[in-house]
């Protein structure tokens, strides 16, 4: 059952980022349906400096994130990788969920650890910039609830060393011993 509207609406985008853990992430493109279970998150918010609108910093590359919860924010990183986020909360409110990484479940061809990075996801499931503020409860990508269980452990976030005592902040969930998790 695909997510809907309110699931991404939450004031608090570290429940947010632990309750996507297990969900289904499909992305449509050109009629081909690829899928994976969500197993690797990271929060981020206005509130905490690794955010790219920390401090309600609103610029080109960040406005996506002051919109309302429940579309992709697809930005670039270091020139190369796309990364797909989840914006959540209200408008106005700057947050949203790195999806760093999916085990494969559906049209994704099984190479080792294709799907383990947030870079390495975007790629295989082929999102791109393109899909910057895509409607999460349209039919190019959205989430599943599949019922899926599993243990969830929390730990620092990956590569945010930059924001001092907010990088001390345990935002980052993982699947307990998944494979597909990034190292």
């Amino acid at each position: 059952m695909k997510l809907n509207k309110s699931f991404y609406l939450s004031d608090n985008v570290v429940e947010v980022a632990q309750a996507l853990i297990g969900k289904q992430l499909c992305v449509s493109i050109d009629g081909i349906i690829k899928s994976g279970v969500i197993v690797e998150t990271e929060a981020y918010s206005y509130k905490e400096k690794a955010c790219h609108a920390y401090n309600y910093k609103n610029t080109k590359r960040t406005s996506t994130l002051f919109e309302k919860g429940g579309i992709a924010y697809v930005y670039l990183c270091y020139g190369i990788h796309s990364l797909f986020n989840i914006v959540t909360n209200e408008k106005g409110f700057p947050e949203g969920v790195l999806i760093r990484a999916v085990e494969p479940t559906g049209g994704i061809e099984l190479k080792k650890k294709i799907t383990s990075g947030p870079g390495k996801l975007t790629k295989a499931l082929g999102i791109t910039l393109k899909h910057d503020k895509v409607d999460l409860t349209g039919d190019q990508i959205w989430v599943e609830e599949i019922g899926h269980q599993t243990v969830i452990e929390a730990s620092k976030r990956i590569g945010v060393d930059y924001a001092g005592e907010d990088a001390e902040l345990l935002w980052r969930f993982t699947s307990k011993n998944n494979q597909w998790i990034s190292k």
